[in-house]
């Protein structure tokens, strides 16, 4: 791949995963898990070890979705920072959030070894640098912080090595990192071995109480369970209760071609807002530096051009031995407001429905350590864990982002009555572009595909009724109220919609029908 580089991430380029075509109706489950990506297929496989049996759904192959974008960090180092979870949940919650995500990483590579997956796992350094101009005594709070929570051996030093970044590090050491992909593909394939049962291709429409459990209603159908888990990135089981509580960012990555012993065998992240998140991945005959940053709201910028051009332009101020850019892509993150996962069950139902979401850039070992806490809520035993990522938790010491985002969200909804259109006639929307026309004061979602017809949609997001925004990088209508993603032709991508958004009218042969 040459010039600025493919839009497929490099896991995707190089790894597969498993697909399977069972009817769901023909199996009777103990658990129903819905999401078949990092978090899901952990969930499925830890309590399928422990002797439920599970059936896990999604409506593309696992890892279609942001455990196919993820840059697959391993860490133990917070990305709110130990000084803030401190504050926010105090030491014995900053405590606990440094032990389970170790635990995280050293069950993957317990799970690595046990089940044989061959996914490149590796022990590294991460190195947390100071941001340009930044007081060097916040290192030293985060160090002592990051002492309190028991890491005892991360250390200070003058510089981290491989990077051209002056300035003080904090060296975390016992890092981790892996091909996601490949990772999942063996996780999968281990809970198969043990008797779980995959289902792709199946799109779960609603959830339902019933008598000691949940119907999961499936287009074409629907299967019974005692227990559900929802691991589908932003929850699709409930309208409000969560989606208040967090909130949708895209973030932006690229892979750049890197000769493969150029370069320490690290994690680095910078302490900017938003930071910067770096590392290496090998492939054939040379090394690929991964790096991302440039993130924003989900929705409120149209501008991937230039922010991959800003990430370029940093990398090669960092790193000037990178040569060509060969991949680049974007993902979304679930934003909690106090920097910790919400794993547990699912405050808007009866306590049958467990979730995991709010990945906070941390997905792969937010996804694990779910796997670990809800393997031991489902069988109905208490877990340490539960309290520091309780769904139900209140956001009272971060009230101030709580209500600066829902009312950010309020904007956007009143978009649907009193927004404008983005541009003032069709003929302006250039093909494989779209853009949000106000047609009888209704917003509707326009797409110009590449032989020129267009395809006219609804621009209110099935979920909460807000407007969606056209993203020019993904080709994808993108909802900022609570991170729903549809397709150029309205096809929901991502929850917590699970409809598409409704035809208005489509042209065909020159006539709108």
């Amino acid at each position: 791949m040459q010039g600025s580089g493919s839009t497929t991430s490099v896991w995707m380029a190089t790894a597969t995963t498993p697909q399977s075509t069972v009817d769901p109706q023909s199996v009777r489950p103990d658990v129903v898990v819905i999401g078949a990506g990092i978090a899901g297929a952990s969930v499925a496989y830890f309590l399928q070890r422990s002797g439920k049996t599970v059936l896990l759904l999604d409506d593309g192959a696992p890892g279609d979705g942001e455990t196919g974008r993820t840059t697959a960090h391993l860490s133990n180092a917070i990305d709110d920072r130990f000084t803030e979870i401190e504050r926010l949940h105090g030491r014995e919650g900053a405590r606990l959030a440094a032990e389970s995500h170790g635990a995280a990483i050293d069950a993957i590579e317990r799970i690595c070894r046990e089940e044989g997956i061959a996914c490149d796992f590796a022990r590294l350094d991460g190195w947390l640098m100071a941001a340009p101009g930044q007081d060097p005594a916040e290192m030293d709070k985060e160090l002592a912080a990051a002492h309190r929570a028991g890491l005892t051996g991360v250390e200070k030093h003058d510089h981290a090595p491989g990077i051209a970044h002056p300035g003080p590090a904090l060296r975390f050491p016992d890092q981790g990192m892996l091909h996601p992909l490949k990772y999942l593909s063996g996780l999968v394939e281990a809970f198969r071995r043990r008797g779980g049962t995959l289902a792709t291709g199946a799109h779960v429409t609603t959830l339902e109480e019933i008598t000691d459990g949940v119907r999961v209603h499936i287009h074409g159908g629907a299967v019974d369970a005692k227990a559900v888990v929802v691991a589908t990135n932003a929850p699709i089981s409930d309208r409000v209760a969560i989606h208040s509580k967090q909130a949708p960012y895209r973030t932006y990555v690229l892979g750049l071609k890197v000769a493969r012993d150029a370069l320490p065998t690290a994690l680095w992240w910078d302490d900017l807002d938003p930071y910067h998140y770096v590392r290496l991945q090998s492939e054939s005959d040379h090394a690929v530096l991964i790096v991302g940053g440039e993130d924003h709201k989900t929705g409120e910028a149209d501008d991937m051009d230039l922010r991959y051009a800003r990430l370029e332009a940093w990398t090669r101020e960092h790193f000037p031995m990178a040569g060509e850019v060969q991949y680049r892509w974007s993902g979304q993150v679930m934003e909690p407001f106090d920097g910790l996962a919400f794993i547990g069950r699912d405050p808007a139902h009866w306590g049958h429905v467990f979730i995991v979401t709010g990945d906070s850039g941390m997905g792969m070992t937010h996804g694990t350590l779910a796997g670990l806490m809800l393997c031991e809520l489902v069988h109905g035993h208490d877990h340490p864990w539960a309290t520091l990522y309780d769904p139900s938790r209140k956001m009272i010491r971060k009230l101030g982002t709580y209500l600066r985002e829902n009312l950010d969200a309020a904007r956007h909804l009143a978009r649907t009555a009193f927004g404008p259109s983005d541009v003032d006639s069709e003929d302006r929307i250039k093909p494989g572009e779209g853009a949000i026309m106000k047609t009888f004061a209704r917003p509707v979602a326009v797409y110009r595909d590449e032989q020129g017809h267009l395809h006219r949609m609804s621009a209110v997001c099935p979920h909460l009724k807000c407007t969606v925004e056209w993203n020019s990088g993904e080709k994808t209508w993108d909802c900022p109220c609570h991170g729903s993603r549809f397709a150029c032709d309205g096809a929901v991508l991502n929850g917590p919609a699970t409809s598409a958004l409704a035809r208005v009218g489509q042209e065909v042969d020159g006539r709108v029908k």
